[in-house]
């Protein structure tokens, strides 16, 4: 759990609620628009880097690194990320753009029931999650894993509570859960066809992610990893074909968001997720409250 220190320098040092982004842009809420473009494809509203006050007090610090693990995740904690993902890769603008898994104010959701697990998790327990799969940190090697209690994970959950100080929610924030398929719009996983997918994959997606998968340099920007050694694993919330439809549908292309149709997006992940990616080892704990969901296509082929 976040500590009693963290959480009271977070809400000391609130983050005072921004209007536009950094170019003037007005945001959707405290969120950068899904419908960004060149202009605000890297803007964080949100930054405590650059806030001085917590740089004068080690809770404040650990905020700021907190930022730094989520926004570089494989340099500033190697032995939980052995590939190439950072936590930025899916949570875009630093989990602050609408429609792409946004994180301000998700804190004050936690604990809450987790479906995968079958028990409560905290939000130190989510962020260990997103470090053994979206991480691959299984794939470290060693019996050294994430836990609740781990430095990096404490920090990365100061950085998540820190976001959502001074910003009025419900209890569940309006803009989680908004990157979806419609239920209306699913298509059966066997009746996607993974060819169509890597067609509109070759036409719409190689300019950033490659003809292999593997991310284009793009400056000092670089896609994340969509399948291979350095990618999540299989065990991971994206290695769902309609989860990670409805990431696609709501944030890609990068610069043209929402610009494939809810079955394009649906083909595109079907595609990608026929791919090899590492092996979580740990599947056999998943699901044993319910049955494995149709798309989790990973789970299906064990």
């Amino acid at each position: 759990m976040v500590s009693l220190a963290v959480a009271a320098v977070a809400g000391a040092c609130s983050p005072r609620p921004a209007t536009t982004t950094s170019s003037g842009v007005p945001l959707a809420g405290p969120l950068i628009p899904a419908a960004t473009t060149i202009v605000t494809a890297w803007d964080v509203p949100r930054n405590p880097t650059t806030d001085a006050a917590l740089a004068k007090s080690p809770e404040g610090r650990n905020v700021q690194w907190g930022f730094r693990l989520f926004t570089n995740t494989p340099s500033e904690a190697k032995q939980f990320a052995p590939g190439r993902m950072t936590c930025a890769h899916c949570h875009l603008n630093a989990g602050q753009r609408e429609r792409a898994l946004p994180l301000v104010a998700v804190a004050s959701v936690f604990p809450e029931q987790n479906v995968r697990a079958g028990r409560l998790y905290t939000l130190n327990d989510r962020i260990v999650d997103c470090f053994l799969r979206s991480e691959n940190a299984t794939g470290a090697g060693g019996n050294h894993l994430p836990q609740t209690t781990s430095k990096e994970v404490e920090a990365i959950a100061a950085y998540v509570t820190w976001l959502g100080r001074g910003v009025k929610t419900e209890n569940n924030p309006p803009w989680r859960g908004q990157n979806t398929i419609p239920a209306s719009a699913v298509v059966p996983v066997d009746a996607l066809d993974p060819r169509k997918g890597e067609a509109i994959y070759t036409e719409r997606c190689v300019s950033c992610h490659g003809a292999d998968g593997q991310g284009v340099a793009l400056g000092n920007k670089k896609a994340g990893p969509l399948w291979g050694a350095d990618s999540w694993n299989d065990g991971a919330g994206a290695a769902r074909v309609y989860t990670l439809a409805g990431i696609i549908k709501h944030t890609m292309p990068f610069l043209d968001p929402g610009s494939l149709t809810d079955e394009e997006a649906q083909d595109v992940a079907a595609f990608i997720n026929s791919k090899p990616r590492p092996s979580y080892p740990l599947k056999d704990r998943d699901y044993r409250n319910g049955r494995i969901p149709a798309d989790a296509v990973y789970y299906r082929r064990r």
